[in-house]
């Protein structure tokens, strides 16, 4: 299976995937929402910045999933913290994290850059940041040169 996942620009999400600082890369809601269950080992995982370009840029494998069990705030922060040497999170991101019921993270590996293509994303909800794809080349923007 094929993921695109939106990263955070703001908080420099792409560069610490590429200068080996990330290794992993956290979901979570307050149900199970998507990734959760959805993503597994071998998985490729195309990577997008949430900047509004929409180019995806690089990818990278699933190399290990841990869905969360229920979670009280204080089991979610411990997670994070537990984790945090490979998330690479900032302040404001463990804010945006810690606390949630249900956790997923996820570790990659064989991190590459790509030829750079814009995805169509008329098939997924506007708020989405994670969508599966079966074919990730049935959601490619045909170039109309």
């Amino acid at each position: 299976m094929n993921h695109v996942v939106y990263l955070d620009a703001k908080e420099k999400e792409l560069d610490k995937l590429r200068n080996g600082q990330k290794s992993m890369i956290i979901r979570g809601a307050a149900g199970r929402k998507l990734p959760y269950g959805r993503v597994h080992p071998g998985d490729v995982l195309w990577f997008v910045e949430n900047n509004g370009k929409g180019s995806v840029r690089c990818r990278a494998t699933v190399k290990k999933v841990l869905n969360s069990e229920k979670l009280t705030e204080e089991e979610s922060q411990k997670l994070i913290s537990d984790y945090q040497a490979m998330l690479c999170l900032t302040p404001n991101q463990i804010k945006r994290w810690a606390g949630k019921r249900y956790l997923v993270l996820i570790e990659i590996e064989n991190y590459r850059e790509i030829v750079p293509f814009t995805i169509d994303r008329s098939n997924y909800g506007n708020m989405d940041d994670w969508l599966p794809v079966e074919d990730i080349e049935s959601i490619k923007k045909k170039s109309h040169s």
